[in-house]
């Protein structure tokens, strides 16, 4: 068992630490590459996992609604613990809620459950996509735009590949082949720019950024558990459901804070040291799943 656990572990923590150490050494803007991951590689990844990897069925449900639970519990929760302890909302709360099931969640998908999880991973990531882009810019001081969404390239991908997976039509033949070339760039060039942007750091802030980075797992957690003991999902679902749970607070979470100007370098290190929490929590969470 352990040697599984870190067959699926070593290769995602190994990606990002070789990125982040690549970082320190040279600092490296993103962006554009970030950019052309939301706008094409992401999607293209999307729309062919709906259209080519699955078959649809209630286990997308399922999921959407088990991921769309996790979030919001987990944001309860955390809003109960920042109004007891007197911290500020705008900073825990989102990091809490939103969990890195992009960068970190698919790759972990794809080792731990194999190819076949991925359509129902890529379910959960874009439940928790549509509630970041609406309640949690809501949360941070931004009003819910409906253009938003429908621009999203992300929800446009989900709503084609949806369709095409319910008419039971797929992409031409001379096309199919470069969608999922597209797609396969997604996931570690998401490895790649995770590390690095963890690079950039939050040097000071580490000891602040420890509870809000420990409380997105435990969170997670304690809404995932109960969940899937009551609803009893089949595998791998269930056990999906429970990982997405464990998983730290996604960058997003630090690149919103910093674009609404609400303390993003402790946004930032709380991002930080949530990854280091979880080369514990996710190995763990691993062994208890698999």
């Amino acid at each position: 068992m352990l040697i599984r656990i870190l067959e699926i572990t070593v290769p995602v923590f190994g990606v990002i630490a070789l990125a982040y150490a690549y970082g320190r050494k040279r600092p490296t803007d993103l962006r554009d590459a970030n950019r052309l991951n939301i706008i094409i590689f992401t999607p293209a990844l999307i729309f062919h996992a709906l259209t080519e990897r699955s078959a649809g069925g209630d286990d997308f449900v399922i999921a959407a609604v088990g991921a769309a639970v996790i979030v919001l519990g987990s944001g309860l929760l955390a809003w109960i613990w920042v109004r007891a302890t007197g911290r500020v909302p705008a900073i825990y709360i989102g990091p809490a809620m939103f969990n890195n099931c992009g960068n970190l969640g698919l790759p972990l998908a794809i080792l731990a459950f194999g190819e076949d999880a991925l359509p129902l991973a890529v379910v959960l990531l874009v439940t928790e996509n549509l509630l970041q882009f609406t309640l949690g810019l809501w949360l941070l001081g931004d009003a819910i735009r409906l253009r938003r969404l429908l621009t999203n390239p992300m929800l446009v991908a989900t709503f084609a590949g949806v369709l095409f997976m319910v008419m039971d039509w797929h992409a031409p033949a001379m096309i199919e082949p470069g969608i999922r070339m597209l797609g396969e760039i997604s996931i570690p060039l998401m490895l790649v720019a995770l590390g690095v942007r963890l690079a950039d750091g939050a040097p000071g802030q580490w000891t602040a950024g420890f509870w809000g980075g420990l409380a997105c797992p435990v969170t997670g957690l304690l809404v995932a558990v109960p969940w899937v003991w009551i609803t009893q999902p089949e595998p791998p679902l269930a056990a999906l459901l429970i990982v997405f749970g464990a998983l730290p607070p996604a960058v997003l979470n630090y690149m919103l804070a910093e674009q609404f100007e609400i303390a993003p370098q402790q946004v930032a290190a709380i991002v930080a040291v949530g990854h280091v929490v979880a080369l514990a929590v996710i190995p763990l969470t691993l062994y208890w799943v698999l």
